[in-house]
Order: C-alpha cells, then sequence, then structure tokens
C-alpha cells in the first residue's frame, strides 16, 4: 500500500514538476523565445502582476487586521453578527464579484445613465472599471477574509487582557491598539496576506475579463491563442516560483502563530471588549458593515435584479433545462473530485501516521504544493508531459485520454485539491490519541481492521469537512476547466465566464448566484464553528 500512495503521490506531483523542468531543457529554440518575451510581454507581465499583488496584500492587511480588531476588542451594535456577516465575502468568487459591479458601474449601466439623465451630463462620470485599481479593489472585498479570520483567532486569546494591563499602566488607547494588540497577530496577518496573494495570483477570470497582462492571462493566451507551449512553460514556472516564495512566507508565518496565539487563563471580568458609545460606535459599525457590503450584500442583490429581470424580459422564461445541464455537470465533477481526493487523503493520512516508508513523507509535503499551484499552471502541467510523450510515442493514445476527458479533469482537480483534503483529515487525525492504536494492536487488531472499525468513525466529520471544502473549490475553480474540460461539458464557472465575457451579465446571473449559494456552505459551517468557540 505505502509504494502506490508514494507513486500516487508522485503522479500527482508530476504536473508542478513538468513545469519546473521546463527551465531543464532550454535549447537554442527555447533560449530564443524566453529572450523574446523579455523583451516584450513579460516586463509588463512582471509589472501589473506585482502592482496588483502589492495593492491587494497592502488592502487585505488593512482591511482584515482592523474588522478583527474592531469585533475582538471594542463592543459596539451589531458586533456579534458582524462577527460572521463579515465571513461572508469568502463564498464570493472574484470573477463573480467583477460581473456583478462591471454592470452596475459600466457607462451604459443603469448607474450612470441614471445620474446623467438627473444631472444633465454627457460623457462617463467616472473611469472604466475595467481597470487594475478596481481589480485590486475587488479582490481586497474578495479575500480579506483571509486575513480577518487568521488575526481574529489570533487576538482572541489574550488581547482583551493585554489591552486591560496597558490601560492599567497608563498607555492611552491608539498605543494600546497599535503596539500592543496587533504587534500580537503580526504571524497571522502575514499569513492571510501571503494566502491572498497567492488566490491572486493564481486568479484567471478577473484579469481576463478587465484584459489585465499578468501571468496567470499570459500563460494562457501563450498556451492556447499563441499556440506557443514553451512561452506558456517558461511564464508558468516563473509564476511557480514566486507563489512557492509565497507559500514559504505563509508556512513561516504559520510556525510563528503559536506566540500569538498561545493559551491563557479565562479572561476575568475586568477584561472586557472597550464599550463604544455614540459617534465612535456609528464610525465603527459602518467601517465593519461597508466591506460586507460591497463584497457580499449589494453585489447578490444586484445580480437577483439581473436574473429578475432576465426572467421577466425572456419570452419563454429561463433557461432552466440548460441550466440543470450545466448544474449537473458541475455537480458531478465536483462531487467526483471530493470522492477521490477524501478517500486518498484518508489512505494517505493513515500511512503517515503509521510511518510507513521514508519516502512516502516527502511525497505527501510534495502533494501539498499542489492547492498553492495556479490553475493555468496545472493545466499547462498536465498539458505538458502528455506532449512529450506524444512526441516520442505517437501511438500511445495519451492525447485523448488525457486532453479534452473527464479522466483529465478529474486529474488536474487531484493535483490541485488533494491537499485540502488532507489537511482537513490530518487535523482530524491530530484528535486521536496515537495509545487508541497502540491498543487496537494489542488486542491483535490488524492495520486494516484498525482503520475500517476505529479510524473511520473517529474521523466521519473530518472526511466529511474534506469532502465539502474540495467540492466547493472545484465548484469555482475556472482556469484548468477552461482549458482541460470535455467538448460539451461547461461548468457553471465555465458558462458564467462565457456568459459575462461575451457582454450577457444578465444571462450570467443565474450560474453566478448558483456559485455564491454553494459557496456559503462552508462559510456558513465555519462561523458556526467559530460562535459556539467563542461561547
Amino acid at each position: 500500500m505505502r509504494h502506490l500512495l508514494t507513486l500516487l503521490c508522485l503522479l500527482l506531483a508530476l504536473p508542478v514538476l513538468g513545469v519546473l523542468a521546463a527551465w531543464l531543457a532550454l535549447d537554442e529554440a527555447a533560449l530564443a523565445v524566453l529572450r523574446h518575451q523579455l523583451q516584450t510581454v513579460l516586463p509588463d507581465y512582471a509589472l501589473q502582476s506585482a502592482l496588483l499583488a502589492g495593492g491587494v496584500g497592502l488592502g487585505v492587511m488593512v482591511v482584515g487586521a482592523a474588522a478583527a480588531a474592531a469585533v475582538t476588542l471594542f463592543e459596539f451594535p451589531f458586533r456579534r453578527t458582524l462577527e460572521w456577516a463579515l465571513l461572508l465575502p469568502l463564498a464570493m468568487p472574484a470573477y463573480v464579484l467583477a460581473y456583478a459591479w462591471t454592470d452596475a458601474l459600466q457607462f451604459s449601466g443603469p448607474l450612470q445613465s441614471l445620474l446623467r439623465d438627473m444631472l444633465g451630463l454627457q460623457g462617463a462620470l467616472w473611469p472604466d472599471v475595467r481597470s487594475l485599481p478596481v481589480a485590486v479593489l475587488l479582490f481586497v472585498l474578495c479575500l480579506y477574509p483571509y486575513v480577518y479570520l487568521l488575526t481574529r483567532a489570533a487576538l482572541g486569546e489574550r488581547a482583551v487582557r493585554m489591552m486591560e494591563a496597558a490601560r492599567l499602566l497608563g498607555a492611552p488607547m491608539r498605543r494600546r491598539v497599535l503596539e500592543v494588540a496587533l504587534p500580537m497577530a503580526r504571524p497571522a496577518v502575514a499569513a492571510g496576506t501571503a494566502l491572498a496573494l497567492m488566490e491572486t495570483l493564481a486568479d484567471y477570470g478577473v484579469g481576463s475579463y478587465f484584459g489585465l497582462a499578468t501571468f496567470s492571462t499570459g500563460i494562457y493566451k501563450a498556451w492556447l491563442v499563441m499556440n506557443d507551449r514553451i512561452a506558456a512553460a517558461q511564464l508558468a514556472a516563473v509564476l511557480l516560483l514566486v507563489v512557492g516564495a509565497l507559500l514559504m512566507a505563509e508556512q513561516a508565518a504559520q510556525r510563528r502563530l503559536r506566540f500569538a496565539g498561545s493559551k491563557t487563563a479565562a479572561m476575568s471580568a475586568e477584561a472586557r471588549p472597550l464599550q463604544l458609545r455614540g459617534a465612535a460606535a456609528v464610525a465603527m459599525l459602518l467601517a465593519c458593515a461597508t466591506p460586507v457590503l460591497l463584497g457580499f450584500v449589494l453585489p447578490v442583490l444586484w445580480l437577483a435584479r439581473l436574473l429578475w429581470q432576465e426572467a421577466q424580459a425572456a419570452e419563454l422564461g429561463l433557461p432552466w433545462a440548460r441550466f440543470g445541464g450545466w448544474a449537473w455537470v458541475s455537480f458531478k465533477l465536483a462531487a467526483l473530485a471530493a470522492a477521490a481526493a477524501t478517500a486518498l487523503a484518508l489512505l494517505l493520512a493513515f500511512s503517515l501516521r503509521q510511518g510507513s516508508g521514508r519516502l512516502l513523507q516527502p511525497a505527501a509535503r510534495v502533494l501539498s504544493l499542489g492547492y498553492a499551484v495556479p490553475g493555468t499552471v496545472i493545466a499547462v502541467g498536465v498539458l505538458l508531459p502528455v506532449g512529450w510523450l506524444q512526441e516520442r510515442w505517437p501511438d500511445s493514445g495519451l492525447t485523448a485520454l488525457v486532453t479534452g476527458t473527464l479522466l483529465g479533469l478529474l486529474y488536474a482537480y487531484l493535483v490541485r485539491f488533494s491537499a485540502v483534503a488532507l489537511q482537513s483529515v490530518e487535523a482530524g487525525y491530530a484528535r486521536v490519541p496515537a495509545a487508541i492504536d497502540e491498543t487496537a494492536r494489542m488486542l491483535g487488531s490488524g492495520a486494516s481492521r484498525v482503520f475500517m472499525r476505529l479510524h473511520l468513525p473517529l474521523l466521519r466529520r473530518s472526511a466529511g469537512a474534506a469532502a465539502l471544502l474540495v467540492f466547493v473549490d472545484v465548484m469555482k475553480e475556472l482556469p484548468a476547466t477552461l482549458v482541460l474540460r470535455p467538448f460539451g461539458s461547461d461548468t457553471l464557472a465555465v458558462v458564467a465566464y462565457n456568459l459575462a465575457r461575451d457582454e450577457r451579465l444578465a444571462e450570467a446571473a443565474l450560474p453566478s448566484l448558483a456559485i455564491v449559494a454553494v459557496g456559503l456552505i462552508p462559510v456558513i459551517l465555519l462561523s458556526r464553528a467559530l460562535r459556539a468557540q467563542a461561547d
């Protein structure tokens, strides 16, 4: 079993290794392509990606840390509601948010048209929505919950107690917040920011819809538009190295989280969140409600409005039959990927718990890199080895087996999301004492019996959480699906992207709202878990 699992881990790591291997075969043709890219598109890709990442990093740090500090350190109206409401933008993919705000704010949209009629003005009232600054704002609204969640957990342990101690020593409020509370959460802020930056660099939907020249859009264009797999591999390798550096930074920050989240004694009666009143309370309420309104409530209402208008305008009603087909394809792919990833994670975590093999541990860690790799990089990494083998053995049929097939798409999903399932299952195993295994072995139970009769019942909730997370991630995944999907098998994410790209935003509202509804499931479960922990 251990050898089979090691082989599976290495197989799932093959796309990442294939992209990196593109730099090992730099012949004259590859060097010429690289020189051409350095002289033409690569500086623009690097500059726009850097500006996008820099703006998003700064934005999520400010919004996420400020929101976490507000609901943790202060008491104001509707604070308990905002504690979980601030997580809602996690359910909103960035490309769906882009569709909603573009339709609302574009030149021909109802808002600008109404204002022009009221004010008697001509021309655009503000710059084009599809721009880099607006993309930064949209990513901040979607991704600040990463920083908010980790920072809130870090501050919730002992920040209020430390703030109270600083108050008794005579420190003013501004100094208590900036020099006592927030420094305790620096590792959490860094970890959340690194996660947000990885999501930003992995994005394809917003970059393509807004016409941005980022690495992710450049990879897609090089492979499918210019038909240059060498250029696509080189761009993918550069992006992979950047993401790898961010992953190392995130892991380093996570290791330091123990200093910000150490257990302390129960909070004393005096160490409570500071009660705000009057204008300060109203200002704090508005500040915390704004990202929820802009990042979730208003876009959902706007998409619902578009859906209602489409239903009223359509002579034959909404395309429920086609929507059912799209939803079924998405559900089928997500369910298959979730089942396969969860089964692999259970077997792999059990083997790691048993200490099986010297190669399995590093192979599993390589597998964990998959979630940090953008979907466009994985698509290129899947197709590169297949193309290389097809050139040397034209009759092997590997291209027909992987390209544009359900098998190839599921393989890409496992490369991308197996790490999510493994992390959830390993967290469940951390709560199962090792003494249980030793007792079962002393009573004569073999490894398979221990796994089936003892571990599986104890890991039921962790396995369910793993399957749910993979299911939702697959439902929202766009770039890899766009490249590798079988002909005629469009998912909700692909359909929403294609309709929005064709300026049929009203028709894109239905699949977009369905994606958001599915994304709400883990957000609701997470908010319930946080509320139970706080109580």
